[in-house]
């Protein structure tokens, strides 16, 4: 057999080490001296350290490795949930790694492109039709909704959203969707043919905040679709379009704000 700094020297592992797997069960010295504590491993156990160092080569913790050696679980198994999380993670690296290109090559940070998730909400909405856009502002009014349900509250920080439901662009008889994320409460809320509700779940998004007036937001479309497409990336649903700062409280059309937010898979 083997003392354990013979056994550290052949396996290339620290002593500390050795003593830290003996602790949590995973590699148990072969014989321990009761008179002075010495411990000794015999040749065959470099093969079972040997097992234990390529699994947390391949990124599996103390924790994992434990259910395979102690638990008998299977490696197969956790392998495979191993493999969806670094295919996870290469995925998170390589849209990081897009960002950074994207800003190379812009060399600005003006209109950037940038990813996150909204939530899960409970919305009230309502579809139509506009004969132009001079509508909208009168369309998104809560007035209505307001009048069926006197007590609902938006959720705070507001979030609310256009959709284009033409699939294409149009400046007459536009069909629309406008959508508000309220609190839900015990009691259904009061719906007519108008005003409907429903939970819209939680969803990824590319972004892009775009500053001036709306005219000009197909410069932020062409930009926010090139990068989805350079990505490869795939959209789950109409683009969201959140108007933050406009003709509401800001006169200069320069201060307009709008957050573009595609959906997707």
């Amino acid at each position: 057999m083997l003392k354990i700094g013979d056994f550290s020297r052949m396996s290339k592992v620290t002593v500390k080490a050795l003593r830290y797997y003996e602790k949590e069960g995973l590699l148990i010295p072969k014989y321990v001296d009761e008179n002075n504590g010495y411990r000794y491993y015999e040749t065959s156990q470099l093969i079972e350290i040997s097992r234990i160092i390529y699994l947390k080569q391949i990124g599996l913790t103390i924790a994992e490795i434990k259910q395979i050696i102690i638990k008998h679980e299977s490696l197969e198994s956790l392998l495979k949930t191993k493999k969806g999380e670094l295919k996870n993670a290469i995925f998170e690296y390589n849209n990081k790694l897009s960002k950074i290109n994207y800003l190379l090559k812009e060399n600005t940070m003006k209109e950037e492109i940038f990813e996150k998730i909204i939530p899960e909400y409970y919305v009230y909405y309502k579809e139509g039709i506009l004969k132009d856009y001079s509508e909208l502002s009168e369309f998104i009014s809560g007035k209505e909704c307001l009048e069926l349900n006197p007590n609902i509250k938006c959720e705070e920080p507001d979030y609310c959203y256009i959709n284009y439901l033409d699939g294409e662009y149009k400046d007459k008889n536009i069909k629309v969707r406008y959508s508000q994320a309220v609190i839900k409460v015990n009691v259904p809320f009061v719906e007519n043919e108008n005003i409907k509700f429903m939970t819209i779940p939680e969803v990824k998004c590319i972004c892009i905040y775009h500053r001036g007036h709306y005219e000009s937001l197909g410069k932020s479309y062409a930009k926010i679709m090139k990068y989805i497409e350079d990505n490869n990336l795939e959209i789950k649903d109409y683009p969201r379009e959140c108007y933050i700062d406009g003709i509401w409280n800001k006169e200069n059309e320069e201060e307009w704000l709008t957050e573009i937010q595609i959906p997707i898979k």
